[in-house]
């Protein structure tokens, strides 16, 4: 797998990839000496940028996950999320046919390799409060707050990130 690094609002944003298929999607707090730019990862990144920028909800790249069969179980459940749209670990569970898996999900939010497009970000504890996001919290309230105001739908009104 090659690897290339851009800025973006949140530090470094790492894109694994393998030919034209994204396989990894990260946040990283530097650059690093292995960048290999290409036209797709090029791609990817414009597409994350107009994301961020409340212009684009779904993306048009190829991905591939790898994981294990419960961790892509979840994953697959992530994507079926609406943008602007909040679900718990105990809801995604019981969507996977296991409501008693609510930290195994947790888990496998977790191993997520392609934030953003996976959107574990649309996960919260049912508490209603926002937890574990491998891009940290400000991040995470970040994207909930881009799409909520982009369907101008409340996600969490009076919640604080904590």
């Amino acid at each position: 797998m090659d690897f290339a690094i851009y800025k973006f609002p949140y530090g470094f944003l790492k894109i694994g990839y393998q030919g034209e298929t994204l396989k990894l999607l990260q946040r990283a707090d530097k650059t690093s000496d292995n960048d290999k730019k290409t036209d797709f990862t090029d791609l990817v990144y414009k597409e994350i940028m107009e994301y961020l920028n409340g212009e684009r909800t779904t993306f048009d790249f190829p991905y591939e996950l790898e994981g294990t069969d419960f961790q892509k179980k979840v994953w697959k459940e992530l994507t079926r999320i609406p943008y602007g749209e909040i679900r718990t670990y105990k809801d995604i569970a019981s969507a996977i046919g296991n409501k008693n898996a609510s930290r195994a999900v947790g888990m496998a939010n977790n191993k997520n390799p392609i934030m953003i497009l996976v959107p574990c970000h649309r996960v919260i504890g049912a508490n209603g409060k926002l937890v574990g996001y491998a891009g940290g919290l400000d991040m995470k309230k970040g994207l909930l707050d881009l799409e909520s105001r982009v369907r101008e739908i409340p996600y969490l009104e009076g919640q604080a990130c904590n």
